[in-house]
């Protein structure tokens, strides 16, 4: 590869120093500033606009001109894929400026570079849960907006993104009950289950969540210490109930049957194995009345 001679680096590097934007950068008249600022905004070059308004900006604060710029400053970031800051610029906008014919771009704006910057489901959602409250201010303020719809759009697929977790970590659950701590888990995957079916009441992963709960509780209640027992396998049978309810066509049938079986030998076995402690319970407490008695007896003779 040919070395480029240090000479000509060096005439490069001068010129791209005294370039327009250079002396445009170094320059102490505002107007200037502002002017060359949202020319590389309209040319689309937004990184040197930024660095411009920066600039001006604080010094034509509270000018007619400020508002334009504070919209394209906004602006600038979002293009350049910068979403919590242009985020957080559309917001100072719209606070700022909230009966700007600009106003409801702006908040949009605001709420569509959070739902941008909104991670992946397997990812923590705080910032998605700002996207929502975001786009819920929008579409509340705003129900006739020609973003209406768009706005409604991206609340349904953080929606979706929301009950995507929530299923995940509903299986993570599930798959570590073979672990070392069963108990545990089938206990969370109980209440997992659950609430993630009063949270998502329309979700597809219902019916499978339904019949998992059924097989979960019944190796929690088979499992159980002698004194929950009989009232967990009841609970199995009021969750399998349900499940005939809910989902009276499933291909999940025959197995929510089985676990109810199952369920159902598992309380006999535990019915009788109580009443034969009760029995026997019976028998010493009558043994212990009658060797009380005889004694006194005794006295009574003598």
């Amino acid at each position: 590869m040919r070395k480029v001679p240090f000479i000509l680096l060096v005439f490069v590097t001068l010129s791209l120093s005294c370039g327009p934007f250079a002396k445009l950068e170094k320059s102490t008249n505002w107007e200037e500033l502002y002017e060359g600022a949202n020319d590389y905004y309209q040319k689309g070059e937004y990184n040197k606009a930024i660095i411009l308004y920066d600039k001006v900006i604080p010094i034509i604060r509270g000018s007619e001109k400020a508002e334009l710029a504070d919209y394209n400053y906004a602006y600038c970031h979002f293009k350049t894929k910068r979403y919590i800051e242009s985020a957080g610029y559309f917001n100072n906008f719209y606070r700022t400026y909230n009966r700007s014919p600009l106003a409801e771009e702006a908040l949009f704006m605001h709420a569509y570079s959070l739902f941008l910057d909104a991670p992946d489901f397997n990812l923590d959602q705080q910032s998605s849960q700002e996207a929502v409250a975001a786009i819920q201010q929008f579409v509340t303020r705003y129900p006739g907006s020609d973003s209406y719809e768009r706005a409604l759009e991206m609340l349904t697929d953080l929606e979706k993104r929301f009950e995507q977790k929530a299923y995940e970590e509903s299986m993570m659950y599930y798959r570590l009950k073979d672990g070392l701590f069963p108990g545990d888990f089938l206990r969370a995957c109980i209440v997992n289950f659950q609430n993630f079916a009063k949270d998502y009441p329309e979700s597809e992963y219902n019916e499978e969540l339904a019949y998992k709960l059924v097989e979960v509780s019944t190796e929690y209640a088979v499992n159980s210490i002698f004194s929950k027992k009989e009232e967990r396998l009841n609970d199995v049978f009021q969750y399998s109930m349900n499940f005939y309810r809910r989902y009276p066509d499933s291909n999940f049938t025959a197995e929510v049957k089985d676990y109810e079986n199952t369920a159902r030998e598992e309380l006999n076995s535990h019915l009788k194995v109580k009443r034969d402690i009760a029995e026997r319970s019976d028998k010493a407490a009558d043994t212990t009345s009658v060797s009380a008695i005889k004694p006194t007896e005794e006295i009574k003779q003598r």
